[in-house]
């Protein structure tokens, strides 16, 4: 007879952890979600500004382009419930989504926790037990010597091959299952619960773990001057990154100026491609504020407003060209004293203007924390996880998914895919064993694909 306390548990009730307990719920398997904070889905809540750009409706072979890191990894698992798929699982649970600019989905009622409310709704329903306030503590494996814990130091590599076990609980209480899944998430936005257990699970179970940095992040600058546009958004700006020696970066978007640098999606989407060059030391950037004028049609756009503010200043002749929060510093870094007349302004002067329109200079310094960075850079190495299943190759009946692998993309709902994508497939595969297992009386130990 199987042992009752056979199922499948699951650490984490974020994203990916909540779609993987559906998954696995859904072959009427027995499924124990563990939680350490209050409630599910807090960084959903703070996703997309708290409406929760839940994913990217962009062609299947698109989204890939939007992975920097490992994206083959993903394969298997996004084309095996992809974008389309995730939209339609939440509009068939009754929660009405809608697309915008850059094929982004959100919910109609632009309200995260309906996508929060309806994964709750679909794990009551198929009977997942959850307990919030739950720390898991250790992995526990088959053989009791390897009962791993963080005394053992991130290096402890333990024999294998191996099984889960099961968990051990703070409280040093422990549960046993068959199937154990990590949806910890990694090391980003700490205040939702996100502390970095999932990668200590993973070296207890002799995985590698790569460099943990933060992504998706604004960066820190070394101009004082930027702090006086505190709060100032600039779209349809170009953003240029050099080291001294050639381009790292240069695209389109939007950006802001903050009390310590940059930020918006445009410096994010630059944070998760120049990790490493801004590790070792600083970068030079600059903005093209006029992208559409080349400097010819900018001096004319120039020479008109001038004209026709000839008897003006120049910070009110300049009023139509930029954000009044932006002149002083435009000005300033011009070498243009606000309240010369127009009419003596120089050629030279003219040109330092124009020069400081096209190249608005920034020296980065630094990224800023895991405070406020939207995803973890890094991870658990994904050549020893199996892309279909999300299981362990090294620990037989040991899952990882979403934000602990070694794999993330840019903003515009690309990681919360990835999520649901890992977190389907590690659910489907772990339910369907167990499932199987339970009809067939085969011990699972002996059901692991080939």
């Amino acid at each position: 007879m199987r042992k009752q306390q056979e199922r499948v548990i699951i650490i984490g009730a974020g994203a990916s952890g909540m779609m993987a307990a559906c998954a696995a719920a859904s072959h009427g398997v027995p499924v124990l979600l563990l939680e350490k904070n209050e409630k599910a889905g807090k960084k959903i809540y703070i996703t997309g500004k708290g409406r929760c750009n839940f994913t990217n409706l962009c062609e299947t072979e698109d989204f890939f382009a939007n992975v920097p890191r490992n994206a083959s990894f993903l394969y298997s698992s996004v084309y095996g419930f992809d974008p389309h798929a995730v939209r339609e699982w939440f509009e068939e649970r009754g929660v009405r989504t809608k697309e915008e600019r850059g094929a982004r989905a959100f919910p109609v009622s632009d309200h995260a926790s309906d996508i929060t409310r309806c994964l709750e709704r679909e794990m009551r329903r198929l009977g997942v037990q959850v307990r919030f306030l739950t720390e898991v503590k250790d992995l526990l494996f088959a053989d009791p010597g390897r009962l791993a814990d963080s005394a053992r130091g991130k290096d402890f590599v333990p024999p294998l091959p191996g099984r889960i076990r099961g968990v051990r609980l703070s409280d040093g209480k422990t549960l046993c299952a068959d199937y154990v899944i990590v949806a910890t998430g990694g090391l980003s936005y700490p205040s939702t619960g996100s502390t970095g257990d999932g990668y200590r699970f993973a070296r207890m179970a002799g995985h590698e773990v790569s460099r943990l940095t933060p992504s998706l992040v604004p960066f820190q600058t070394k101009e004082e001057d930027l702090i006086r546009m505190q709060g100032l958004s600039l779209k349809n700006v170009t953003f240029t990154v050099t080291n001294g020696k050639r381009r790292l970066f240069h695209e389109m978007g939007e950006l802001m100026f903050t009390h310590f640098g940059v930020t918006g999606p445009l410096i994010l989407r630059a944070s998760a491609l120049l990790q490493d060059q801004i590790a070792k030391g600083e970068l030079n950037a600059c903005i093209d504020l006029k992208p559409a004028l080349s400097e010819e049609k900018l001096e004319e756009r120039i020479l008109r407003e001038f004209d026709a503010n000839r008897n003006r200043s120049v910070h009110n002749a300049v009023r139509g060209l930029y954000p009044s929060k932006m002149i002083p510093v435009i000005l300033q870094r011009s070498a243009l004293d606000p309240d010369i007349p127009v009419h003596d302004v120089t050629v030279f002067l003219r040109k330092g203007l124009i020069r400081t329109t096209k190249q608005f200079a920034l020296t980065l310094t630094s990224l800023r924390g895991f405070g406020e960075a939207v995803i973890t850079r890094g991870g658990i190495n994904v050549r020893q996880i199996d892309p279909g299943t999300m299981e362990s190759k090294l620990v037989e009946g040991l899952y990882f998914t979403g934000e602990v692998l070694d794999v993330d993309g840019f903003t515009g709902g690309f990681n919360l895919q990835i999520a649901w994508s890992t977190g389907w497939a590690a659910g489907e595969s772990a339910g369907k064993r167990l499932e199987t297992s339970r009809l067939t009386g085969i011990p699972t130990d002996n059901m692991r694909p080939v």
